[in-house]
């Protein structure tokens, strides 16, 4: 998902938004402390993954952040997942279920206009 929040974040640039973008690079151990930073620098949390919405990696990255950084946030703390749904195989329906330049772009505005 990276590549499609940058993407975003890009789209965003143009219109004089500065997006900071956290690669995870791993899950286990979870660096709270590099999200934590950037919360304290943004006001703010998108976690992106390609995961289902329920008990995903962007679910505990916000509630870790939730749980230590509360007091950092300007804004609740979102997550950007999959849709809830069976796994499509068909490329149009994968490309409507998982996350995309456009829907994180979409998230952002709305965390960013809160």
């Amino acid at each position: 998902m990276v590549h499609e929040a940058l993407r975003a974040a890009d789209e965003l640039a143009a219109d004089g938004w500065q997006i900071e973008i956290v690669d995870l690079r791993t899950i286990k151990p979870l660096d709270t402390d590099t999200v934590l930073a950037s919360v304290a620098r943004t006001g703010r949390l998108l976690a992106v993954s390609e995961d289902f919405p329920f008990c995903s990696v962007a679910s505990e990255v916000v509630a870790q952040v939730a749980s230590q950084g509360f007091d950092l946030l300007d804004a609740p703390p979102m997550q950007h997942n999959n849709k809830d749904t069976p796994i499509p195989y068909h490329p149009n329906l994968w490309k409507a279920h998982r996350p995309t330049a456009e829907s994180i772009k979409i998230s952002l505005l709305e965390l960013l206009n809160f």
